[in-house]
């Protein structure tokens, strides 16, 4: 065995999840025996959002994100359920490569962010320069780690230099080897509190903020701006335009109508637990808007193949889709103000 094999890697269950950071939150709780869904986990986080900062640009294109910033839902989550949790960064790789060892050498599970582009069990394809990826170590065996990844169905295995690039990673969001583990936990949390915490910041967030960039207002003024672009672009800009908009909805951690499914459930969960029927009403409201944003990605995959930038055709088609944009912001504008009045 090696000196540094972790000698009794942690028994850990391992669950596959719909995003990366509320699922390895939730894996971390029900670790410590704290069960609790995922969509749960992220409502209560006050995950959903909506951002939309054309002068803010990500590799050349507008900043465009359907959830809170990373770490946000962690962050809120262990305050709501009375969680201490370690977190630190390292500006030194080495050492914080013998952090992680050293809590893994005492059979403590801990949470990661990394870079998706270094992490080799990634398919080459899926592999690309996002900084937020959270994953779970939970043991090593010579010179491989043990992680769970949500994104798999199974628990993974990666080398110590590849992991080490993905905790270093450069670029927007950089990690710099953030490592979070639970240290403590309330034994009997108060999870109704923690519900009503999350839907009025998520109602708030979603309706109040007066930058007309954010929340509901956020997703309009994206509905403007999709309209023009056919008219102030080239065809290809305005392609690269729209194709990162569906990127950062459907493929990268921003997760926009699979979010809208998630909250949906959380708010099922909500009515139950809080006793309000209202809130139910707004889960079934909220997953067809999500069906609705899903079109949205549909229709737009269609134009971005299809549309070879000629004139008179690509403008219609770009209104098509700010149409819909404007009817998903109405009516989550509609199921926001229902959730903020039932509370």
């Amino acid at each position: 065995m090696s000196a540094l094999e972790s000698p009794t890697p942690a028994r850990f269950d391992h669950v596959h999840a719909a995003h990366c950071e509320s699922g390895a939150f939730a894996a971390l709780l029900r670790h410590h025996g704290l069960n609790l869904s995922e969509a749960m986990v992220f409502g209560i986080g006050s995950g959903l959002f909506f951002l939309y900062l054309p002068f803010v640009k990500i590799y050349d294109l507008p900043l465009i994100s359907y959830r809170d910033m990373p770490n946000a839902i962690i962050a809120r989550g262990a305050r709501r359920l009375g969680v201490k949790l370690v977190r630190t960064r390292y500006r030194d790789p080495e050492r914080g490569m013998r952090a992680l060892d050293q809590m893994l050498a005492i059979g403590q599970p801990v949470g990661m962010q990394t870079g998706v582009f270094w992490l080799p069990y990634f398919p080459r394809d899926m592999r690309f320069q996002f900084n937020g990826h959270h994953v779970i170590a939970y043991g090593r065996q010579d010179n491989d780690y043990l992680l769970s990844d949500t994104v798999f169905e199974d628990v993974v295995r990666c080398p110590a230099d590849d992991l080490r690039r993905a905790r270093f990673s450069k670029g927007p969001l950089a990690p710099r080897g953030l490592l979070y583990y639970l240290e403590s936990r309330a034994q009997q949390p108060d999870i109704e509190r923690a519900v009503r915490a999350g839907l009025r910041t998520t109602v708030s967030r979603m309706l109040n903020i007066p930058l007309p960039l954010m929340g509901v207002a956020g997703i309009r003024a994206l509905a403007g701006a999709v309209a023009k672009w056919p008219l102030r672009m080239s065809g290809h800009a305005a392609r690269s335009h729209l194709a990162n908009v569906i990127r950062m909805q459907e493929e990268i951690g921003t997760g926009g109508a699979g979010f809208r499914f998630m909250y949906a459930a959380f708010l099922d969960e909500a009515s139950a637990i809080l006793g309000r029927p209202a809130l139910h009403e707004a889960s079934a409201m909220l997953s067809d808007i999500g069906d609705r944003w899903r079109e949205f990605a549909v229709q737009g995959a269609q134009l971005i193949r299809g549309d070879g930038g000629k004139a008179g055709t690509a403008p219609a088609a770009y209104k098509s889709l700010s149409v819909i944009l404007l009817e998903c912001a109405s009516r989550e504008r509609e199921v926001f103000r229902a959730i903020g009045a039932a509370l």
